[in-house]
């Protein structure tokens, strides 16, 4: 048989996560149980001119730094989203039952889906300020790579010798989910055993900047940080930026039942597509219509119907557009008010991270179907009058929900028009 001819039943058998209200899975899960919000105000903000000075970083101390990367490796060391890349990823490899050795074998039927945003900007500004200075020869030989989009891949790739494919991609918000159904699609295909997918973004001003610019960004609770972020919320004000890291292991079924690994969910299917900016999309805004259709094929590509869907953890970013994905989540799913799925966002506790929301979302949803559970939205005392239109107020729960959770959909929709969604499945042996 051909590998276009096999089908495998892809499962996830390691999680690693670096969020700002957690970094490891331990207390990535107890905070989002609890509903710990993850927002801080940051002084080099306010003390550079920004509107937002609040923001989501992860507290990484360089004794930590240590744990995952060398001295060498760290010297001139200036991209935070390689930083939380390989920190989720090593994590996430480590989860699954692999080792980490730097003499291990190159191991060909495991690759590296992991995106990112940025990588690399305070070295870039370095770069410039160096050669206009001319000293381009004190720029170090680790420059090149940790500016380069690729630069996660290349790390965690070698870090972990894979022999697969290894590469980057990039495709805004919706990065994670679609590197996440990018592996997916390999392994179900037969083209690898295991992937490690993923992505991250880093903290770097000079990527809030833009946003600032644009005044999508929540100005009003510099003095509040931890309710600043309010997806769903009649008194949202913008986002709140957020950055860190996400990445999970897709197997094999095969692959994960032949060495008796741990399997948190499985992946059934999934879609991604884009709205190409036209009928009401731009490169900020969705075409509704596109939205509707990648969730609608994503169910039919994971062979469930809307029926089914027990919980949705969305974009939902506490911006305008709120309304519109829940409008466009009914209409896809053609569920409304109390017939409605639950429905929550990670946002509300960790900030928009950008290029790195989809993977540590996804983490965050898988969590849910393994322990089952449905995280509360916080910041949502005042549900937007709109949604509560749409849909019934005990379907966005604000408090920890013990829940028992079969199929949960995941969707990213990020500036461009383009869109992710994923199914999940609690593993069963049927």
């Amino acid at each position: 048989m051909n590998s276009s001819e096999v089908k495998n039943r892809v499962v996830i058998t390691g999680l690693g996560v670096v969020s700002p209200n957690g970094v490891g899975l331990e207390a990535f899960t107890k905070a989002i149980k609890s509903g710990s919000s993850g927002i801080t105000f940051h002084q080099n903000l306010k003390d550079k001119g920004f509107s937002c000075c609040i923001g989501g970083i992860p507290d990484i101390s360089e004794e930590k730094k240590l744990k995952y990367l060398t001295p060498l490796q760290l010297r001139g060391f200036q991209s935070t989203s390689i930083l939380y890349g390989c920190i989720a990823g090593i994590d996430a490899w480590k989860d699954a039952g692999f080792s980490v050795d730097e003499n291990s074998n190159l191991e060909y039927d495991s690759g590296l889906i992991f995106g990112t945003g940025t990588s690399g900007i305070e070295k870039f500004r370095e770069a410039i300020y160096k050669i206009d200075d001319q000293q381009v020869r004190r720029l170090g030989s680790t420059s090149v790579v940790q500016t380069m989009a690729s630069g996660i891949s290349a790390y965690l790739g070698g870090i972990l010798g894979l022999g697969n494919q290894v590469t980057t991609n990039s495709s805004a918000c919706t990065t994670g989910t679609e590197a996440l159904l990018m592996g997916f699609e390999r392994i179900k295909n037969g083209k690898a055993k295991r992937m490690l997918v993923g992505s991250s973004s880093d903290s770097s001003l000079y990527t809030w900047g833009g946003f600032d610019a644009m005044r999508v960004m929540s100005y009003k609770h510099n003095d509040s940080p931890e309710k600043g972020s309010r997806p769903m919320s009649e008194t949202a004000t913008g986002f709140v930026p957020g950055s860190g890291g996400g990445a999970l292991v897709l197997e094999s079924l095969e692959s994960a039942l032949g060495r008796n690994a741990t399997i948190y969910a499985e992946v059934l299917g999934g879609n991604i597509n884009s709205g190409g900016q036209r009928n009401g999309g731009t490169l900020t805004a969705p075409n509704a219509e596109a939205v509707q259709k990648c969730i609608t094929d994503a169910i039919l590509d994971a062979g469930v119907s809307a029926d089914e869907v027990d919980t949705i953890n969305g974009h939902l970013t506490a911006t305008s557009k709120d309304v519109l994905e829940i409008e466009n989540w009914t209409k896809a799913l053609q569920r409304n008010g109390r017939d409605f799925p639950y429905i929550n966002s990670l946002k509300s506790m960790t900030g928009h991270c950008l290029s790195a929301a989809g993977a540590i979302e996804s983490v965050a949803s898988v969590l849910q179907i393994y322990e089952q559970f449905i995280f509360p939205n916080i910041n949502c005392e005042d549900v937007h009058p709109e949604i509560l239109e749409l849909i019934s107020e005990d379907k966005i729960p604000q408090k920890l929900l013990e829940k028992e959770i079969n199929i949960l959909v995941k969707a990213s929709f990020g500036f461009g028009d383009v869109n992710a969604c994923v199914i999940f499945k609690k593993y069963s042996k049927q």
